[in-house]
């Protein structure tokens, strides 16, 4: 299906002014030609949108929701001067990007620094379910989806992923329980508190495999979501727990965090997301290529 927003735009004044003839007057043309727009609009349409009432017209049932609609894109179009003026003074880029809750947070900061190093550049990060951002993405709501999986194949989408990096899982500790265990891992980890991510994790039911691979009956003390709060009471000494070798560096210098020992060939993988739209926001770019 196939119209043109011009005719949209006569017949949302049509409706605003409650009659063809004061349409006309207010946009200045002739009546038979808003008659004939609107026309065009219902036919490309399928429906009517006005119908007689006594010895003027009134919206269909199709009509009111037409109007709905129009009015949201309309009062858009209307701020349109303002939003661009307001672009043309800041001359900060912005660029949206949407976090999945199932990335930790050390890594989405290791994967955002590369713009964040280019002069005047405002962030605007969205964290959230990962079936939620792909839907905003979806929608151009999001310039990005930064996640710890691809996006599923579904054309309705019109997404695509593409593999940023990669880490090994190892394990870590606090100074405090990392002493006299070190020598003895992994056996260590059958007596020692441990803590996990929750299921929402890719790597969690791999780690469980670890587990039954290497004979390990894990004292799971927690189970976190949120990557951030699962360091922060690992660094107060509650348990061990895997992440990423690629934020040994981070951990250490913010949390004071300890390596302890490797998995074997269990790895984490991680996406950025785009939308199949012709035109890239710039900065992507210093993303996709880091």
């Amino acid at each position: 299906m196939h119209y043109n927003y011009r005719h949209l735009y006569y017949f949302w004044v049509v409706a605003k002014e409650g009659s063809m003839s004061r349409a006309a007057e207010r946009l200045d043309m002739a009546i038979q030609t808003i008659s004939t727009q609107v026309h065009e609009l219902e036919k490309s349409l399928g429906y009517l949108l006005f119908k007689p009432a006594g010895r003027g017209i009134t919206l269909t049932e199709a009509g009111y929701v037409a109007l709905k609609v129009a009015d949201e894109i309309f009062s858009l179009g209307e701020k349109l001067p303002e939003l661009v003026r307001d672009a043309a003074k800041s001359p900060k880029s912005k660029i949206t990007v949407g976090v999945s809750d199932g990335l930790p947070k050390l890594v989405t900061k290791q994967l955002l620094e590369p713009i964040l190093k280019h002069k005047d550049v405002q962030l605007i990060a969205h964290e959230g379910e990962f079936v939620d951002l792909l839907a905003k993405l979806a929608l151009h709501k999001l310039d990005i989806v930064l996640a710890d999986r691809p996006a599923p194949s579904n054309k309705n989408l019109n997404v695509y992923s593409e593999e940023l990096t990669k880490t090994s899982i190892v394990w870590y500790s606090s100074k405090k329980l990392i002493k006299d265990n070190k020598k003895n891992f992994p056996q260590c980890l059958n007596h020692l508190p441990i803590l996990m991510p929750t299921s929402h994790s890719t790597v969690r039911p791999l780690i469980d495999q670890w587990f039954n691979k290497n004979n390990i009956l894990p004292n799971i003390v927690g189970e976190f979501e949120d990557s951030a709060l699962l360091k922060t009471f690992a660094a107060s000494g509650l348990g061990v727990f895997p992440a990423g070798e690629l934020i040994q560096k981070d951990l250490k210098e913010t949390y004071g965090i300890e390596f302890l020992g490797s998995c074997e060939d269990i790895y984490e993988y991680f996406y950025a997301i785009r939308s199949e739209k012709k035109i890239h926001h710039p900065l992507i770019e210093a993303i996709i290529k880091r």
